[in-house]
């Protein structure tokens, strides 16, 4: 038997090295992020769209994103542990996202979905104070991380506290093309090591460390073990906490992952240009068929969203799904979710993780390297 090993980001220390992955939209919320924090390992809001959660976000958009960001982070803040938020640079209201989360005392910002290059101001104070919001991107190569290391460095004179590496079998948005969803060069495993390289350079030279988060497709306790046997600090993980009681989707979004199967997980087009996973339903359909959706887009909210041709609005069909409106809306989902099979709480799903890594026979993953 082998226990977990704590995860230590800066001054920040989780008893268990699970960062819980933020899902938008409305599906990680204070909710499952208070959740997982009370268990030990890092709960995560996500800030995708999260004023669609408002009764006046067709008014105006950005207050109803600030102000309901501020709420969800004050409400899992009320529980003792790690609170982080997950903040996508593609998001037309980033710096307000970024500056909300460190003014309410997020521990953490993980951004994702686009190279955050350019840092808001909040972030570089706290940074020079040595008492701040720890800040994390998320890449699929070793390259994004040399390149965002770098600029960092040369521009800012610091770099970021930690990186999350995610490969293609992560849900929702990703960042790969399509033809390198599959190819085997791609896959987490090849990826991971060219990325903890580039970090070794980088604390040599300031000093300090600088944990690599493996994410994109780990299920079990036994791929965390693997994860951190090819040398990772820890785990970034979505997929697995949708099927909790805490997960802040409806029952209906929960039990899309309970009834699927594998021949159920797709990878679409999405609006905004990127190549997505989500499980296959009946709008979707629609949508490869080229029906139309009916779309009145309240506030451009993704940068690259091209929303005058495009033939729905993923924010709303996303929102309908976390409400459980699955005939106006879809699924994202990691490339595991049809192996969710019930609906358990968080502190059942640690404990499980927790086994699996500990039934790991030690020279297993010896063996095969």
């Amino acid at each position: 038997m082998s226990e977990m090993p704590l995860l230590k980001i800066g001054d920040l220390e989780a008893r268990i090295p699970i960062i819980q992955g933020g899902m938008g939209v409305g599906v990680s919320l204070s909710g499952l992020a208070s959740a997982v924090a009370k268990e030990g390992a890092i709960g995560v809001i996500s800030s995708a769209a999260i004023g669609m959660l408002e009764p006046d976000f067709g008014k105006d958009f950005r207050e109803a994103n600030a102000r309901a960001l501020r709420k969800e982070i004050r409400k899992a803040k009320e529980t003792k542990g790690i609170i982080g938020v997950n903040i996508m640079v593609a998001l037309s209201d980033y710096d307000d996202h970024v500056n909300i989360s460190v003014e309410e005392g997020a521990d953490l910002i993980i951004s994702g979905a686009g190279l955050p290059l350019k840092v808001p101001e909040k972030i570089l104070q706290g940074k020079n104070e040595k008492n701040r919001t720890k800040f994390v991107p998320i890449v699929s190569s070793g390259r994004a991380a040399e390149l965002i290391f770098r600029y960092w460095a040369k521009r800012y004179g610091v770099v970021p506290d930690a990186v999350v590496v995610e490969g293609p079998m992560a849900g929702g948005h990703l960042g790969f093309k399509r033809e390198e969803i599959d190819n085997p060069d791609y896959a987490l495993e090849r990826i991971l090591p060219d990325v903890i390289a580039v970090m070794k350079t980088y604390e040599q030279r300031y000093g300090e460390s600088i944990p690599v988060i493996a994410a994109g497709g780990l299920f079990t306790g036994a791929d965390i073990y693997r994860a951190l046997q090819l040398g990772a600090s820890g785990v970034q993980m979505a997929t697995r906490f949708v099927g909790t009681y805490e997960c802040d989707a409806s029952m209906e979004f929960k039990e899309a992952y309970i009834k699927s199967k594998e021949e159920d997980i797709v990878i679409i087009n999405s609006p905004v240009g990127m190549p997505g996973r989500a499980i296959r339903n009946e709008f979707l359909d629609d949508v490869t068929q080229g029906i139309k959706k009916p779309m009145n887009c309240p506030w451009k909210c993704l940068k690259p969203c091209d929303y005058v041709n495009s033939p729905y609005c993923i924010a709303l069909a996303l929102t309908n799904a976390k409400k459980g409106n699955l005939k106006n809306g879809f699924v994202f989902a990691g490339a595991n979710a049809y192996r969710v099979k019930e609906i358990i709480s968080v502190k059942a799903l640690i404990e499980t993780l927790q086994k699996e890594f500990g039934d790991v026979p030690c020279d297993e993953f010896e063996k095969s390297s």
